[in-house]
């Protein structure tokens, strides 16, 4: 008699329980329990383990069926989607290598190596193919196999970057996929079958595609595009340098790291980020005359405090008198601030702002009146009226930061040719190979994760779950606003996963595996091991990645 595996089933109206023979897959129970949702289901979670729906079930234990609405299964999709895109472009483009590389806007856009122009007519017989993939149902087939057999599958199809890449993995086997005859890797899990993938959309775009696909939010359409010129240009700009360097992707990065190189590369970040500070303050100066405020915005983590001293430095060199100001001084008191859909405070919400006593004091102190500026004390939830006494002088330019400083709303009384605004993210070009991109939010929750814990006596774990709060206020304070800045600053470091991990590894690998938040830290651990650990000792102190690490000047 075949044994049988005991199963407590978890569906959104209760739970459920059976019984099931040795060899049974998920998918083959999931269609049980398709009626508790409003999507297909997609994947599964065993014992806190992320599952696709292909894996046997392994033994006793609680099942939880996901769909696209939730974040994991946006990246089942998202990844198998890819691979049918990997797929129709090989069989169109032999000879040109599909990148897949940041997102823009609400897609993600990709280019072709090999191609010297592509024309709309193409992306629509590229997209035409890629329906025939769905609609032919062809199932993504995942291989465990020794390594050395994954590098030459891929050298057998030119992913020489997949090559490269696995060259100098140190586990002895691999997750491969197939499609067809197509392989690929991917950092997660796929679908079961092509015919899932049924709605997405290409964009013809800068002489590539945009690829769009549902939302956890609204997972049964494809949004249609939101174009944002300005980011995409200066992560465009990154990604060029970084083919200068010959540092576009983790192979790359980790070979010049054991190569010596570490000292030279945090060098050329420096200096870069040097140079783009330079040139912003030498336009504020050039408009010296009309602008008064320099405000300076972007998302968690991005190195907002960092970047306002080191450009205020600049514009002491070009002669101004920069005074900064940090926007958390006008918080209204705890008990007053707005609350979120969960009942917690929701200091991300511009009404947490006190903006009307913000612009007095702005206009005030461009009318040449002295102001004492409030404080806000974090430990009593607070505002005090006893911060420091200032008046603006004649060269003087006040530096606001502030997750609030592109909306509009917020100057609602001060004139905005008085207002120089900046948009500050870490904006990775970086790839882990041509078909797997970095997020930008991965570097930004590292940067946060070490952060919180070195200075704000926060766990990983806490960090964790705040963060979906966190990026919640981006996408509705934050993002919205990016097009409004007059410039745009890039604060990521090319090799700052390689300086993260040391200090996020030990970390995260504390994190217990029965909480749910483990899936998220398994994802991370993952995606830290693709990176050589590099020494961050000659760091400077002034450096952005001091705000995160730990001996910044400006701390």
């Amino acid at each position: 008699m075949a044994d049988l595996f005991n199963l407590k089933i978890s569906v959104p109206d209760g739970n459920s329980s059976e019984s099931v023979a040795a060899g049974t897959k998920f998918g083959d129970i999931a269609p049980k329990y398709q009626e508790y949702y409003k999507c297909r289901i997609i994947g599964a979670i065993f014992n806190n383990e992320l599952c696709d729906l292909g894996k046997e079930i392994p033994g006793d234990g609680s099942v939880e069926f996901f769909t696209m609405e939730n974040k994991d299964g946006a990246l089942f999709y998202l990844r198998s989607i890819l691979f049918i895109l990997i797929k129709a472009s090989k069989e169109l483009f032999p000879h040109a290598i599909l990148h897949v590389e940041y997102n823009i806007g609400n897609g993600y856009y990709c280019w072709f190596e090999g191609l010297e122009w592509l024309e709309a007519g193409d992306v629509e017989k590229l997209s035409a193919k890629m329906r025939e993939t769905v609609e032919a149902d062809i199932p993504f087939i995942r291989q465990n196999v020794p390594t050395e057999q994954a590098i030459e599958e891929f050298r057998k199809q030119d992913l020489l970057d997949k090559v490269s890449l696995f060259k100098i993995r140190k586990q002895p086997r691999t997750n491969i996929y197939w499609l067809g005859q197509t392989v690929g890797y991917f950092s997660g899990y796929l679908l079961p079958s092509t015919s899932y993938c049924d709605k997405f959309q290409l964009i013809h775009y800068k002489n590539g595609i945009v690829l769009l696909v549902p939302t956890v939010a609204e997972p049964d359409v494809v949004p249609a595009f939101q174009d944002s010129p300005k980011y995409f240009n200066i992560i465009q700009e990154h990604n060029e340098w970084l083919d200068v360097l010959e540092m576009d992707n983790c192979a790359k990065l980790n070979d010049l790291i054991r190569r010596g190189f570490s000292n030279k590369i945090i060098l050329l970040c420096e200096a870069l980020h040097e140079k783009k500070l330079a040139k912003i303050a030498d336009e504020i100066y050039r408009r010296r005359k009309m602008v008064k405020i320099v405000s300076i915005a972007g998302p968690s983590s991005s190195g907002k405090t960092t970047t306002a001293n080191r450009l205020c430095v600049q514009l002491r060199v070009n002669g101004l008198k920069p005074f900064l100001i940090s926007l958390d001084d006008y918080f209204i008191d705890r008990d007053k601030t707005p609350r979120d859909e969960k009942g917690e405070h929701d200091f991300e919400s511009l009404s947490a702002i006190n903006i009307e006593l913000f612009n007095k004091n702005l206009n005030d102190l461009m009318n040449g009146r002295e102001v004492t500026l409030p404080r806000y004390d974090f430990k009593t939830g607070k505002s005090c009226r006893d911060g420091k006494t200032m008046v603006l002088p004649e060269n003087g330019v006040l530096v606001i930061e502030g997750i609030h400083g592109l909306n509009p709303n917020l100057y609602a009384d001060v004139p905005k040719y008085n207002i120089y605004k900046i948009y500050v993210s870490a904006l990775t070009a970086l790839n882990i190979d041509n078909h797997n991109r970095i997020p930008t939010t991965d570097g930004r929750l590292l940067r946060r994760m070490v952060r919180d814990f070195q200075y704000r006596g926060h766990s990983p774990v806490d960090t964790l779950k705040r963060w979906a709060s966190v990026r919640n206020g981006e996408d509705n304070n934050i993002f919205p606003y990016q097009e409004n800045a007059d410039a745009m600053f890039n604060s990521t470091f090319v090799c700052e996963f390689s300086i993260l991990k040391k200090y996020a590894e030990p970390l995260l690998r504390q994190v217990p595996a029965d909480i749910p938040e483990y899936r998220e830290v398994k994802r991370l651990l993952k995606f830290l091991s693709f990176f050589e650990e590099m020494d961050d000792s000659t760091i400077p102190p002034n450096s952005i990645l001091r705000e995160f690490i730990g001996d910044s000047i400006f701390r």
